[in-house]
């Protein structure tokens, strides 16, 4: 985190110098200094990426967008098109937020927040020197130091906001895709449910004659099968009976 804000002081020292020594920048200079690397997350604040600062008036911001966007413009820069539209494309995007009452009030508030933070900041470091009995002030006492370290958090403050937006952004995209592939799922459900029940009603007049067929083949079956059995009946001949002589038995004589 040090390191970071090492590397961001360096930077922004040395942009200031270079806005000090061009306080009217060349077409090219304007250009690289809005595609510079590192500049997505400078450009993120309307105000630096105009170079003006909070308080100016909108007409003054006017004024500074039709200069930069001359100096920049495709056809002020034939030999560097690409970069050309880029760098104009940054600084009409930033007029529109700044035209704009809703955003640039939004603009301000990041602002507000973070000289609020500072001030919490630079109160927090006092008492902090306090407490280990030094009277001695801090480096955000300097004015221009002061200025510094509200500029840092407004650039921090701004990069937050991108952050967030960025990830609602993929939030909504996700859900939109869930809903998608869920529509797509219903869509494809209700379209076999059709194709069934259009299979179903084509093939039931088809079913109806396999039924009427079998029955009919019962019937036949059965009214054969009666027939044979009653002609069976007809062609077998009665069985004769047959008598047989009865025999008395034979009385034995009685003894005495």
């Amino acid at each position: 985190m040090a390191h970071e804000e090492q590397s961001f002081n360096e930077f922004y020292t040395e942009v200031k110098e270079i806005e000090k020594r061009d306080s009217v920048l060349t077409s090219k200079q304007q250009i690289d200094r809005l595609l510079r690397p590192g500049a997505t997350y400078f450009n993120l604040n309307p105000f630096e990426v105009l170079q003006l600062d909070c308080d100016t008036p909108l007409e003054q911001i006017k004024k500074k967008y039709r200069s930069l966007s001359i100096l920049v413009h495709p056809d002020k820069n034939p030999d560097n098109l690409e970069r050309a539209q880029q760098a104009f494309e940054i600084i009409s995007k930033a007029y529109k937020t700044l035209e704009n009452e809703t955003t640039r009030k939004k603009c301000l508030e990041v602002y507000e927040e973070a000289k609020d933070r500072t001030d919490m900041m630079i109160a927090e470091k006092k008492k902090k020197l306090k407490k280990e009995g030094k009277h001695e002030g801090v480096p955000e006492d300097d004015p221009s130091k002061y200025k510094h370290a509200i500029y840092v958090m407004v650039m921090k403050l701004f990069a937050d906001i991108e952050r967030r937006r960025q990830q609602l952004e993929v939030r909504d995209m996700e859900e939109r895709k869930r809903k998608r592939e869920a529509e797509i799922e219903e869509e494809e459900q209700r379209d076999l449910q059709k194709e069934w029940q259009k299979n179903f009603e084509e093939s039931r007049q088809s079913r109806v004659n396999s039924w009427h067929t079998f029955q009919a083949g019962s019937s036949s079956s059965s009214s054969s099968s009666s027939v044979a059995t009653a002609e069976k009946v007809k062609s077998k001949k009665p069985k004769k009976a047959k008598y047989t002589s009865f025999n008395p038995p034979k009385i034995k004589p009685e003894t005495r």
